[in-house]
């Protein structure tokens, strides 16, 4: 099902509850062009993190591979903390989230709060340091695993002074060099995924981390693909396996940072917006959770850009998913408004961020179940650059003559192994195909029969050949040889096109918002086993699920 969001207009509201909501929503920077309604600018920038990994992996010498490496496991950049030891111990319990204040070393004010809760008695504590509203200035203290040079101390509280906790004054110490930490890095999103995605959650096991787990046999694949990538290893997969070993630097680098990317924060981004259906689910009143339910979507909404695309979301110097899929829409003709365009942002993500305002405006009314059809229109959608991907550098490795060596081999597995669990999830033989034509150190590359693997699940995956597009050529003005989209693209049927007015009285204040939802129906009674009705893997056209 594809929705369109057509507008979303609000009203003024009687409803005090609601317009204290929305006016804390317009008091926040936008996040290329969505509207967060809490202050998510410590998450946004994450994307610091993946773009100081970069610039060290680049460097493509072992002393920046274990820089990039730190930065992966220790951060900086997101949710800061220091690590305090006490020179006397608590005289009382401090719960988590309790106002702390000291001074830097420049005797500026630093404010922070309780990361944890302390009991009686104990002599360290952990702060957290403020955040502000202001992306570029999110945060005054950022170490962590950063290089030094990267490194941000005017914010971070001296080495030695007193805090206040509560109504308490606190004589403490620490050093500032390794105990301003960090509690959000792009190793944790993986290695906290068995908890937080398929063992803990009201919700769990979420699907998408399922069709992963059951693919590759283990919950942190990413983290181990990630640290085996970064270090030459092998991976120890049910299924699926990759040995770096046969990579120099080029395919390192790739493997590694698009591995992050592509499993770490990509499954992480699911795992917010699961955790807001969860939150909208639990038994209580719209107020008293609405923080909670919108905070967790703008979560998944900053986790997906980043804090480099700014407030448009136009440059092409972000580092997270919206600037892959603008990436991979000048490669498939997918840009623009109708997706049939190779310059300009991706329709992929026109569609997203549409789906992302119309989540928000959903779960703010409480409306759950909606906002679960919202989300597994997200997630499907979000599988198209992965697609795109392993396309492309099929093609260059196995129809260009290896264009782009090594590179070009690694960025194809990588791409591969992050579509993987999806097709496995569909069709077992389909996704076997690839592997062996894409994996790690692959013997040859057959582009034909990876693009017949890829097209023959399409049903299952709720996706049209219009929506992955074709491989473009520049040169020629025209798709590559071979590389054609594998149906017709035109524009939907008008019937396709469900427009829905939602009317609501909120304390007798009209509140009108106009939706548009577009259903893929299937040809054959409705199903959605497409590939299952097809084991030759043949390829599903537009026609077919139209």
């Amino acid at each position: 099902m594809k929705f369109s969001l057509l507008a979303l207009a609000s009203l003024s509201l009687a409803n005090a509850g609601v317009s204290d909501s929305l006016r804390r929503r317009l008091s926040f920077e936008k996040i290329a062009g969505y509207s967060p309604g809490t202050q998510v600018t410590d998450h946004c920038a994450i994307d610091l993190d993946q773009n100081l990994i970069e610039i060290e992996l680049s460097k493509q010498t072992d002393s920046s591979f274990q820089a990039a490496e730190q930065i992966y496991n220790q951060g900086g950049s997101s949710k800061s903390y220091a690590e305090l030891t006490l020179n006397n111990p608590l005289f009382s319990t401090v719960e988590e989230g309790t106002l702390i204040q000291g001074e830097a070393s420049n005797g500026l004010d630093v404010n922070g709060k309780a990361y944890g809760t302390y009991v009686q008695g104990s002599t360290v504590i952990r702060m957290s340091y403020q955040t502000s509203d202001d992306q570029d200035n999110h945060v005054g203290c950022m170490v962590g695993g950063l290089p030094l040079s990267n490194q941000k101390t005017d914010g971070c509280l001296a080495n030695v002074g007193t805090i206040s906790v509560g109504a308490t004054n606190y004589s403490y110490e620490y050093d500032p060099t390794t105990q301003n930490k960090n509690g959000r890095t792009i190793a944790g999103f993986s290695e906290v995924a068995g908890e937080k995605m398929r063992l803990t959650c009201d919700g769990c096991p979420y699907k998408d981390h399922q069709y992963f787990y059951e693919y590759y046999g283990i919950d942190d694949y990413g983290h181990q693909w990630v640290t085996a990538a970064l270090n030459g290893k092998e991976t120890s997969f049910v299924r699926g396996n990759a040995d770096f070993s046969v990579y120099g630097y080029d395919g390192k680098v790739e493997a590694a940072k698009k591995g992050m990317l592509f499993f770490n924060i990509f499954m992480y981004v699911i795992r917010e917006f699961e955790d807001a259906l969860d939150d909208c689910d639990r038994d209580c009143e719209v107020e008293d959770c609405n923080d909670d339910v919108v905070h967790s979507w703008d979560e998944g909404v900053c986790f997906y850009t980043g804090s480099i695309e700014g407030q448009d979301g136009v440059t092409k110097d972000g580092k997270l998913l919206h600037q892959l899929a603008d990436k991979r829409c000048h490669d498939f003709k997918t840009c623009g408004k109708n997706g049939d365009e190779n310059e300009g942002n991706a329709k992929l993500n026109s569609d997203l961020f549409d789906l992302f305002a119309l989540g928000n405006f959903q779960l703010q009314g409480k409306k759950c179940d909606e906002a679960r059809g919202t989300v597994s229109e997200i997630t499907r959608l979000m599988y198209i650059p992965f697609i795109q991907g392993t396309l492309r550098y099929a093609y260059r490795v196995g129809e260009l003559n290896g264009d782009g060596g090594e590179k070009s081999a690694a960025e194809g597995a990588v791409f591969a192994a992050a579509i993987l669990p999806r097709v496995y999830a569909a069709n077992q033989d389909a996704a076997e195909v690839i592997y062996e034509n894409m994996k790690v150190g692959a013997n040859k590359t057959n582009f034909v029969e990876v693009k017949k693997a890829l097209e023959s699940v399409y049903g299952d995956l709720g996706l049209k050949c219009s929506d992955v597009g074709g491989l473009w050529n520049d040169g020629i003005n025209d798709y590559w040889e071979g590389g054609e989209p594998c149906g017709p693209i035109g524009d939907m049927d008008d019937e396709d096109l469900l427009i829905v007015s939602v009317v609501a009285a909120l304390g007798g204040i009209i509140f009108v918002s106009i939706l548009a939802a577009c259903f893929v129906r299937n040809a054959a009674g409705g199903s959605t086993t497409v590939a299952a009705k097809q084991p030759d893997l043949q390829p599903t056209t537009d026609a077919e699920l139209s």
